[in-house]
């Protein structure tokens, strides 16, 4: 199980709105006989990849996959037909599938003879397939917040020049951070301020001869206040500028309607509509106060920071008020890698659940 997570964190970036599935093969002896991943949405399940490697092998053996296989035909025909039809005598999965219209594999197979465990490697299969989980279940996009600041968390200096805080190789590590991403939200603030281009480099797109979905641009601007020069709406990737369902505004743009709420849109409701457009991963990169509201709202994920080694000690923060009173109501965080980037720090790290904060 543990060589099927690490497959199926291949499909990072390119199984959108699908979700990344590893799967090994082993044939009745034991023996390694077959292992895939999903590699892009409409693509062949990692079931389907594994068992066409094993072949013949796969009859009498046991395969290991990262999320219950499906049990439904969409692009692919049902993945627990295809493991009956391959004659396999075990399946174990990690992680049983959340949604309605996929689940029911694993008692497809129960019911045609097949032994059947879960959960093993769970949290290791759930991190991985983080993103996608995060989406099946709450029903909106998983976020991840960028930022780059100094040592001493500053974003830009006292007169608000701001490029460059971190260095070429942390800014090209944000564009392969942008290409894996479904959409960017960005405030109509930073679009003011910065007027950015909001799109990922060619070069950071992940080579593959299967097209990649666009990216998408999403300002969120209550008041539709956006130039119509601005660069976002350049035309060079799809933008939806987010309003209030009651401004009034002649801002020529593809609009999303959202509730007002606290002095400002609706996040929650941002984030159900934009996953009913299947954006399943979003990067939150700015300004600070849109990201304290989604901090403060709990609507954060991920955080990707990006430290350079250099301090300012005045100019605006790279977080804006994220409603905490008290020291006791800090939002924790727990990292989960720290990678030198040239010659900044890259640190990711997860917020960590109220009941594990107390505990």
């Amino acid at each position: 199980m543990a060589r099927a997570v690490e497959l199926a964190a291949r499909g990072h970036g390119s199984t959108s709105p699908n979700p990344v599935v590893g799967c090994v093969v082993l044939d009745a002896a034991g023996n390694v006989a077959g292992e895939g991943h999903h590699a892009y949405a409409g693509g062949p399940h990692a079931e389907v990849v594994a068992l066409r490697q094993a072949g013949e092998r796969a009859r009498g053996g046991t395969a290991y996959v990262t999320l219950e296989p499906c049990d439904h035909t969409g692009r692919t025909g049902p993945c627990s037909r295809a493991l009956l039809d391959a004659g396999v005598a075990r399946v174990v999965v990690a992680v049983p599938d959340p949604t309605s219209k996929a689940a029911g594999g694993a008692a497809r197979l129960r019911a045609n003879g097949v032994e059947v465990a879960s959960g093993v490697l769970a949290a290791e299969a759930e991190r991985v397939n983080a993103a996608w989980l995060t989406f099946a279940r709450l029903g909106r996009p998983y976020v991840t917040w960028k930022f780059a600041a100094t040592l001493d968390g500053r974003s830009a200096a006292a007169d608000g020049t701001s490029q460059w805080i971190t260095s070429p190789e942390a800014r090209a590590d944000v564009h392969r951070l942008r290409a894996a991403s479904d959409a960017i939200i960005a405030g109509v603030g930073t679009v003011l301020a910065d007027d950015p281009h909001l799109t990922a480099r060619p070069a950071a797109q992940p080579p593959s001869s299967h097209p990649a979905r666009p990216l998408v641009r999403v300002v969120v601007d209550s008041d539709g206040r956006t130039p119509p020069a601005a660069r976002v709406l350049d035309g060079a990737a799809p933008t939806l500028v987010a309003v209030a369902d009651d401004a009034e505004t002649a801002l020529q743009a593809d609009l999303l309607r959202v509730p007002r709420r606290d002095g400002g849109l609706d996040l929650h409701a941002l984030l159900k509509e934009l996953a009913r457009r299947d954006l399943v991963t979003v990067l939150l990169e700015g300004g600070p106060a849109l990201a304290g509201s989604f901090l403060r709202e709990g609507l954060i994920d991920r955080v990707v920071a990006y430290l350079a080694p250099a301090l300012l000690g005045s100019g605006p923060a790279a977080l804006g008020d994220a409603g905490v009173p008290t020291i006791t109501d800090t939002h924790r965080l727990a990292f989960d890698e720290i990678t030198p980037i040239g010659p900044d720090l890259r640190l990711t790290a997860r917020p960590v659940p109220h009941t594990l904060r107390e505990s």
